[in-house]
């Protein structure tokens, strides 16, 4: 290998954040080329990852070392949210001692590269690409880091309306409710927000039932007459009881 070739690697070495994903788009705006690349995977420096993308070799990588790449390198508009968002800012891992699986979310359209769905994670990645929200709020975003890494998630404000969005076929009514009942000090102005933005109305009739279910205090400061709720009858929960309010069927056991 020539002293260039060396010299590029080194850099990339020393300059790489630990954990993080190296992908072939960010890897080639840098300077290196495919047959480089080759010739470094040859050599031992990189791992192929499947196509598209490379970890420094010896380098421990995880689902979010995989995410910052996305984020940060290939400017994808993917990000870690609904019930993954709540479990990382602490508001769900008393359920569960180790996640098996994790939600990301993107806008219509956008989908997850190959060699991100393929490699083996050691859990199950469930993306959905849905326009949950209109695309012209921007809020509802924080910052989890891990390590060296930087990565988007949801705040849990929107992350509780992702969850909810994925009720009944990834998560049941009761286990909703019981992580809802962490939620006691939401930002109002933001739920507001998120609420009016929000497009689907099962998912504000679910969010805006458990919050009053739990009783917050912040129920309360919400403006409810600029909520579009919709009209008629949703069925959440097959051979539950109808809560008049919101027109949603709930478990029996809970609407009692």
């Amino acid at each position: 290998m020539s002293s260039h070739s060396t010299s590029k690697i080194n850099y990339l070495v020393t300059t790489s954040r630990k954990g993080g994903v190296l992908t072939t788009g960010y890897l080639r705006q840098m300077g290196f080329s495919y047959e480089l690349l080759r010739r470094y995977e040859r050599s031992g420096w990189l791992d192929s990852l499947g196509y598209g993308a490379y970890r420094l070799h010896g380098d421990e990588i995880d689902w979010m070392g995989a995410l910052w790449a996305l984020q940060s390198q290939a400017r994808r508009k993917v990000h870690a949210g609904g019930k993954t968002a709540l479990e990382l800012q602490g508001y769900a891992h008393y359920l569960r001692q180790r996640a098996t699986r994790v939600y990301l979310f993107g806008p219509e359209k956008e989908a997850l590269p190959l060699w991100f769905k393929r490699y083996n994670w050691g859990l199950t990645l469930k993306f959905s690409a849905v326009k949950l929200f209109s695309t012209a709020i921007k809020e509802g975003f924080s910052e989890y880091r891990k390590g060296e890494l930087p990565i988007r998630i949801s705040s849990p404000e929107r992350a509780a309306m992702e969850m909810l969005y994925h009720v009944p076929r990834e998560h049941t009514f009761e286990e909703a409710l019981l992580i809802m009942e962490n939620l006691t000090t939401l930002r109002p102005l933001l739920a507001q927000k998120l609420l009016e933005a929000c497009n689907s109305i099962k998912v504000k009739r679910l969010f805006l039932y458990s919050a009053e279910k739990h009783g917050y205090a912040w129920v309360k400061r919400l403006d409810l007459a600029k909520v579009a709720l919709g009209s008629g009858k949703r069925v959440i929960t097959e051979g539950g009881v109808l809560d008049k309010k919101y027109q949603i069927t709930v478990p029996r056991e809970v609407g009692q």
